[in-house]
């Protein structure tokens, strides 16, 4: 959180923290990618996934160059406060370098000391050794306008995220249960659509269970925002193992079915109505910005980082594509699920009832284990946002009015819509491009200006981003902005129209 350094980690290699990259950023998001690539067409899908993941690969530069920044920063900082310590003790006894910090971060300097030519030409004073996240660069770079608006920004997408947790779950179990009871049974991925009205048990409609199973999801996980919860080394272990098999096994099904013949789909070149979606869901796809300084810090060699996320964000890129194109040609385009892992518990697509069942809850399991983790974030963030320096919460804020604001919204999201798409394809166009277009430029930028006026013109960030011209800062930022006129101005013209 801003203010403070969380601890570096167990150092592991560089082949290991990419491998730890891959599993972060192909995530939930991918499962709702098949149905967004249909929609908008193969070819427009197609560059526009390969042009956003060049676009996330260089804002995630300018993030491990904004983090080399500030721990040349932090180190320049305990410099100066020992000099401050020799000279006069007392009058600096008081001062802590998260002071120092935050008081620096709200309130620019007129005039700071520039180092010596030693201290300048120091070949590790940029060395990322410390865990620095987003939150505390915003304050080391950022004004307090600007570090409102990240936190602004990171809450917002925390809230889509949860709304989208909340409802992949009910949805789940809602298409794998009803389909399992009377005449239904190995339906979901065999083209019958249903309407939420449509009975599910009984006189119970579908539309009841979804919302039942909401209720239950939000009783056993949603007290878990009131407590600190950490995510455990097995517990990583564990979703990671099932998430590999989850994928592998629709890809090789997928390829299954097309080698024998048995592919229904026949997918357009361009559907324009499907842009908005699909960005949205690649942005979201993609997104692994807010989590680089617990990713990249903990990595023992540094000195190719830059090269090894650009590997990972060509083996992501290859892998979105291969499972989004055997979708789209084994499934006709009205069959394919919000959730694609839905689309195999059809009977049809494979005999094995444990397998069906295994891809049907694959995302209960999954998501049932990240949502305490994403509701105590973002209840910190919240804390961390009204937090004032020396202050204080009473018991009743700090232990029911955080978590209640942090749980209520998203369940609340998730009880009027599980429109699957529409969640994920928002959060990413909105919050998701603020997190990972407009802020990581802007922390270039400023740290860049940070950097000369602390360091002199003539030092050298190690770990620049090879985009290091000022024109692609600009190319971001007009990027990011138009993103939101875009999506903006295409909702309100598709509301108009209906």
């Amino acid at each position: 959180m801003a203010g403070g350094i969380t601890d570096t980690g167990e150092l592991y290699s560089p082949y290991v923290g990419l491998v730890y990259m891959f599993n972060l950023i192909v995530g939930t998001g991918a499962l709702t990618m098949p149905k967004a690539f249909a929609t908008a067409g193969w070819l427009v899908s197609l560059v526009l996934l390969m042009f956003l993941g060049f676009m996330s690969y260089m804002t995630t530069t300018f993030v491990v160059e904004a983090m080399a920044a500030a721990n040349a920063q932090l180190r320049w900082k305990r410099m100066e406060k020992r000099k401050e310590d020799d000279e006069d003790e007392d009058s600096s006894s008081g001062v802590s370098d998260s002071d120092v910090l935050l008081q620096d971060g709200y309130e620019r300097a007129e005039t700071r000391p520039i180092l010596s030519v030693q201290r300048r030409g120091s070949a590790n004073i940029f060395e990322i050794t410390e865990r620095v996240e987003m939150g505390q660069m915003a304050s080391m770079f950022f004004n307090k306008v600007g570090v409102n608006l990240f936190y602004f920004c990171i809450i917002i997408y925390l809230y889509g995220d949860l709304a989208i947790y909340a409802a992949a779950v009910p949805v789940s179990l809602m298409q794998v249960t009803c389909s399992v009871t009377g005449n239904h049974s190995c339906s979901v991925g065999d083209g019958t659509k249903y309407n939420d009205t449509d009975k599910c048990w009984g006189p119970i409609r579908r539309i009841d269970a979804y919302r039942l199973y909401l209720a239950a999801f939000t009783l056993l996980l949603g007290p878990f925002t009131f407590f600190n919860v950490q995510k455990t080394k097995y517990l990583q272990i564990m979703t990671s193992l099932m998430r590999w098999i989850a994928f592998i096994l629709m890809i090789i099904l997928a390829l299954i079915r097309i080698s024998r013949g048995q592919a229904e789909g026949h997918p357009s070149m361009a559907q324009l109505s499907g842009i908005r979606n699909l960005f949205g869901v690649c942005v979201y796809s993609f997104m692994c910005q807010h989590s680089l300084p617990s990713l990249i810090t903990p990595i023992s060699k540094k000195k190719h980082v830059n090269k090894l996320v650009l590997l990972d964000y060509i083996l992501i890129l290859a892998f979105y594509s291969l499972l989004s194109f055997t979708a789209i040609y084994c499934f006709r385009n009205d069959t394919l699920m919000d959730m694609y892992t839905l689309n195999f518990t059809n009977c049809e697509i494979i005999s094995v009832p444990f397998i069906r069942y295994f891809l049907g809850l694959f995302p209960v399991f999954t998501i049932s284990t990240n949502f305490p983790i994403i509701a105590v974030t973002l209840r910190n963030n919240w804390k961390t946002l009204f937090h004032r320096e020396g202050g204080t919460y009473p018991w009743v804020v700090d232990r029911i009015v955080f978590p209640a604001i942090t749980l209520i919204p998203p369940v609340l999201v998730a009880f009027c819509t599980h429109d699957l798409e529409s969640l994920v394809g928002i959060t990413g166009a909105y919050a998701g491009n603020g997190i990972q277009y407009l802020i990581p430029a802007f922390l270039a930028y400023c740290s860049r200006k940070d950097t000369q006026l602390v360091f002199g013109s003539g030092t050298v960030n190690k770990h620049l981003s090879p985009f290091r011209h000022s024109f692609w800062i600009v190319f971001v930022l007009i990027w990011g902005f138009s993103c939101f006129v875009f999506v903006t101005a295409n909702i309100v013209l598709s509301e108009s129209k209906l």
